[in-house]
Protein backbone atom coordinates (compact mmCIF):
# COMPACT_ATOMS: atom_id res chain seq x y z
CA UNK A 1 0.00 0.00 0.00
CA UNK A 2 1.58 3.29 -1.09
CA UNK A 3 0.78 6.56 0.53
CA UNK A 4 0.40 9.39 -1.96
CA UNK A 5 0.71 12.60 -0.09
CA UNK A 6 -0.51 15.49 -2.19
CA UNK A 7 1.08 18.72 -1.00
CA UNK A 8 -1.39 21.43 -0.05
CA UNK A 9 -1.46 24.37 -2.40
CA UNK A 10 -0.10 27.46 -0.69
CA UNK A 11 -0.63 31.01 -1.83
CA UNK A 12 1.90 33.70 -0.86
CA UNK A 13 0.17 36.66 0.75
CA UNK A 14 2.01 39.58 2.38
CA UNK A 15 5.13 37.52 3.05
CA UNK A 16 3.19 34.59 4.53
CA UNK A 17 1.86 31.43 2.93
CA UNK A 18 -1.85 30.76 3.08
CA UNK A 19 -2.72 27.05 2.83
CA UNK A 20 -5.64 26.33 0.53
CA UNK A 21 -7.97 23.31 0.54
CA UNK A 22 -6.88 20.31 -1.54
CA UNK A 23 -10.19 20.20 -3.40
CA UNK A 24 -10.04 22.20 -6.63
CA UNK A 25 -13.80 22.76 -6.53
CA UNK A 26 -13.58 24.19 -3.03
CA UNK A 27 -10.73 26.53 -4.03
CA UNK A 28 -12.77 27.75 -7.01
CA UNK A 29 -15.84 28.22 -4.82
CA UNK A 30 -13.83 30.22 -2.26
CA UNK A 31 -12.32 32.42 -4.98
CA UNK A 32 -15.69 33.08 -6.62
CA UNK A 33 -17.32 33.81 -3.27
CA UNK A 34 -14.61 36.30 -2.35
CA UNK A 35 -14.97 38.12 -5.68
CA UNK A 36 -18.78 38.23 -5.54
CA UNK A 37 -18.94 39.33 -1.90
CA UNK A 38 -16.10 41.80 -2.47
CA UNK A 39 -18.17 43.58 -5.09
CA UNK A 40 -20.62 44.26 -2.25
CA UNK A 41 -17.80 45.90 -0.29
CA UNK A 42 -19.86 48.96 0.53
CA UNK A 43 -21.88 46.81 2.96
CA UNK A 44 -20.75 46.31 6.57
CA UNK A 45 -18.31 43.41 7.24
CA UNK A 46 -17.65 42.81 3.54
CA UNK A 47 -14.87 44.73 1.87
CA UNK A 48 -13.41 45.51 -1.52
CA UNK A 49 -10.20 43.78 -0.32
CA UNK A 50 -11.98 40.49 -1.02
CA UNK A 51 -11.91 41.00 -4.81
CA UNK A 52 -8.10 40.89 -5.28
CA UNK A 53 -7.83 37.96 -2.86
CA UNK A 54 -10.48 36.06 -4.83
CA UNK A 55 -8.72 36.84 -8.11
CA UNK A 56 -5.43 35.64 -6.59
CA UNK A 57 -7.00 32.32 -5.58
CA UNK A 58 -8.70 31.88 -8.96
CA UNK A 59 -5.47 32.71 -10.81
CA UNK A 60 -3.99 29.45 -9.52
CA UNK A 61 -6.85 27.54 -11.16
CA UNK A 62 -7.49 29.34 -14.47
CA UNK A 63 -4.94 30.52 -17.05
CA UNK A 64 -7.11 33.46 -18.19
CA UNK A 65 -7.35 34.81 -14.64
CA UNK A 66 -3.60 34.22 -14.18
CA UNK A 67 -2.86 36.32 -17.31
CA UNK A 68 -5.19 39.08 -16.06
CA UNK A 69 -3.44 39.07 -12.67
CA UNK A 70 0.02 39.26 -14.25
CA UNK A 71 -1.01 42.11 -16.55
CA UNK A 72 -2.48 43.95 -13.55
CA UNK A 73 0.74 43.55 -11.55
CA UNK A 74 2.85 44.82 -14.48
CA UNK A 75 0.48 47.79 -14.96
CA UNK A 76 0.60 48.62 -11.23
CA UNK A 77 4.41 48.43 -11.08
CA UNK A 78 4.75 50.71 -14.13
CA UNK A 79 2.27 53.13 -12.61
CA UNK A 80 4.27 53.37 -9.38
CA UNK A 81 7.51 54.31 -11.18
CA UNK A 82 8.42 57.98 -11.35
CA UNK A 83 8.05 59.51 -14.85
CA UNK A 84 11.11 59.29 -17.08
CA UNK A 85 12.49 56.14 -15.49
Amino acid sequence: MSSHHIPRRKIPLFGRELAMPQSRRLRIAIGMLLVILGILGFLPVLGFWMVPLGVLILSYEFAAVRRFRRRSVVWWERRKRPPGE
